[in-house]
């Protein structure tokens, strides 16, 4: 797994010039729009996430809570 932005920074808190420029280079944005502005309710994933009559739960927990949504499964 890769690092993350709190891992690295971290990492590099007792350098003052190394953590200058990491945060000046490297502290994530917000999302406005696109895949990253959207995340599961339940889990926070970014892939997968149904947007459809604002349900906002990425596929897996959507599988997990649509019963108890009032969804039902078809064959």
């Amino acid at each position: 797994m890769g690092f993350t932005f709190e891992k690295v920074k971290k990492q590099i808190e007792g350098k003052p010039v190394k953590l200058k420029r990491f945060l000046r280079f490297s502290t994530p944005r917000d999302r406005k729009f696109g895949r990253g502005s959207r995340v599961c309710r339940n889990c926070g994933r970014h892939d997968g996430v149904i947007q459809k009559y604002k349900l906002l739960y990425c596929r897996q927990c959507f599988r997990e809570f649509a019963e108890r949504l009032g969804w039902t499964k078809y064959h």
